[in-house]
């Protein structure tokens, strides 16, 4: 049997995928039964993608066209509420659309996956990338993935679906990928063949589900119980930190591509440390290389699960440091950069020198070059005691 790629079946995938592609191929190997879906840029091309496996026949989940992304949402949480897979995308202004309906699906602990292709909000409109759509959702009970490449989003895709269903987690998770800087960039990328990822990912068994023939009720109204259910969601959430350890340590036995909640880089005799998440990593990366060839000990750290928030891992990571610099692709007006805070929050007591640096809003381009600026004016704030600044990187 040979697929549309001409590759033998249970053949490994290799080839040149987009974020769009790859965040499709992720929801067609996990054998997403619903997928209901509303184009919005730069998302548009992954529904495409689906949409014409569908007419193809090599998509076999049902594909539900919507008037919003409300409506997206709300359909998610009906058919993941009768016990089937259910995948959804989305980006910028229609992940704000959904937003009142994701409190809803963490709240009936439904474990739906979506892929958000972050785009900066309006006003003004920009089509480019940064990150306060997605932290904008941070407090609603779905657990949050961040992507660095395109392989990273078909494989935390994968296994967000896996951490989702576990019956002690039962959430949501959004996999985040930048948009236009993933979403539209072809990389290397191997996907996993069909049987391997069959013996990965089980099909989803729910615990409970909406079935005409034995009525129950979900979502129902309380009073007194309220907080007994928000409970059980943190419970669940705290839950999730063994799974998600657990589930990427398979991922690794079985694929050979590791995972944690953080990356180091560098970091193991690193005096100063950035702090990142994203696709602007990469870049962060290579100027940590460049301030190494400076004789400065730089060093990174990138978050990848930032729901639920791994504290202790992150502590560990920047406790030998003496100066940390947050980079943030956000901006919260009157508050600042939100990374930053938490950061600054984990490290309260510490003697740090700790930044925030805000780059790359809307995609305003951020290139190695500033980075290495970044490193030196740390680096320079460390050496005068200079901590809780923040600094506006723009051309």
């Amino acid at each position: 049997m040979f697929n549309i790629l001409g590759l033998q079946e249970g053949e490994e995938m290799k080839k040149l995928m987009d974020g769009n592609e790859a965040g499709a191929w992720a929801a067609r190997l996990a054998d997403v039964k619903v997928f209901p879906n509303f184009p919005v840029t730069p998302q548009t091309e992954l529904i495409e993608t689906l949409a014409q496996w569908k007419a193809d026949g090599l998509f076999k989940g049902d594909f539900l066209d919507v008037e919003s992304e409300h409506s997206v949402m709300s359909a998610a949480v009906a058919s993941e509420a009768t016990g089937v897979r259910t995948f959804t995308a989305t980006s910028s202004q229609g992940l704000l659309l959904m937003h009142e309906i994701l409190y809803i699906a963490s709240g009936m602990r439904l474990p739906v996956v979506m892929i958000n292709v972050s785009r900066g909000l309006s006003a003004p409109i920009t089509l480019w990338s940064d990150h306060n759509d997605i932290l904008d959702q941070r407090d609603s009970g779905w657990m949050i993935f961040f992507t660095e490449n395109n392989q990273e989003v078909i494989d935390l895709t994968l296994q967000a679906f896996k951490i989702s269903e576990n019956h002690k987690v039962l959430l949501p998770c959004i996999v985040n990928l930048d948009g236009f800087i993933l979403s539209y960039t072809k990389e290397p990328v191997e996907a996993p063949n069909q049987k391997q990822v069959d013996k990965f990912l089980p099909k989803y068994k729910p615990l409970t589900y909406l079935d005409p023939k034995k009525p129950m009720n979900l979502g129902v109204p309380v009073m007194e119980g309220y907080m007994e259910f928000r409970l059980q969601q943190q419970a669940a959430m705290e839950n999730a930190r063994e799974v998600i350890k657990k589930t990427f340590k398979e991922w690794e036995k079985k694929f050979g591509r590791k995972y944690d909640v953080i990356e180091r880089f560098m970091m193991d005799d690193a005096v100063i440390a950035l702090v990142s998440v994203g696709a602007m990593t990469s870049t962060a990366k290579a100027a940590v290389v460049e301030a190494r060839k400076k004789g400065i000990k730089a060093g990174l750290v990138k978050i990848i699960v930032y729901r639920p928030f791994p504290f202790k891992e992150l502590e560990d990571a920047l406790n030998d440091v003496v100066g940390i610099g947050v980079c943030d692709q956000n901006l919260a007006p009157g508050y600042g950069g939100i990374l930053y805070h938490d950061i600054r929050s984990l490290m309260y007591g510490y003697k740090r020198v700790i930044n925030d640096y805000i780059l790359g809003l809307g995609g305003q381009q951020a290139p190695k070059e500033k980075y290495v600026e970044i490193i030196e004016d740390l680096l320079e704030c460390t050496g005068k005691g200079e901590s809780g600044k923040v600094k506006y990187i723009v051309d």
